[in-house]
């Protein structure tokens, strides 16, 4: 059987056809993706658009007072071991011939006034005590805790979620400060440790 020969302008043709047909397919592809490219500009976020300065949310919370009446004014300070011995004197708590030293700031005023919380968080403890009155706990953040006692109520139970500036209760009397008449007592804790409250509040968390 004879073998059958291509003729010499076959080849060099079925080659030119071939590399036509990629050079079109290519071109039909790059065009392709030139609009595409075009449409993903209308669709999405452009870098113009990144690259603007944009400002940043300011997350840090600032620690506010635990009431909302301007009336209310400071009773009894806490009682700092560097303060002077006449400001110490202030600070000094008697009960049933006892002197204690106070723990807290004491907020006072003739008319009951609104206890709100200092920060978010959530309440640890609620309980009524004898001498203290109604005494509410409530966590943060950042290892802080405040408590506020002398309450005559308490509107929040343990385990609540708490909004910074929410009422939580109201001021009252107590056993332990018969003297101040109406008020609040407040407490701050850090780390676990008792601090002076008036450094804490109206200033940022993270200061």
């Amino acid at each position: 059987m004879r073998k059958r020969k291509l003729k010499k302008y076959v080849l060099p043709t079925i080659i030119m056809t071939f590399s036509f047909i990629v050079i079109l397919t290519v071109a039909i592809i790059t065009k392709d993706n030139k609009n595409l490219s075009k449409e993903d500009n209308i669709t999405y976020v452009s870098n113009t658009i990144i690259s603007q300065d944009m400002a940043v949310i300011n997350t840090t919370k600032k620690i506010i007072n635990p009431y909302t009446d301007q009336s209310v004014t400071i009773g009894k300070n806490y009682y700092n071991y560097k303060a002077e011995s006449a400001e110490q004197e202030k600070s000094i708590i008697y009960h049933e011939n006892t002197y204690i030293q106070n723990s807290g700031v004491d907020f006072v005023y003739d008319k009951t006034f609104d206890v709100v919380a200092v920060l978010d968080g959530e309440v640890t403890n609620v309980k009524e005590d004898e001498i203290l009155g109604k005494i509410i706990e409530i966590s943060h953040n950042n290892e802080y805790v405040s408590i506020y006692q002398s309450l005559s109520e308490a509107n929040v139970k343990k385990g609540d979620i708490i909004s910074q500036g929410q009422v939580i209760g109201k001021s009252g009397k107590n056993e332990l400060d018969k003297e101040l008449g109406n008020h609040l007592h407040f407490e701050m804790y850090v780390g676990g440790q008792t601090v002076d409250p008036l450094l804490y509040l109206n200033k940022d968390v993270q200061d």
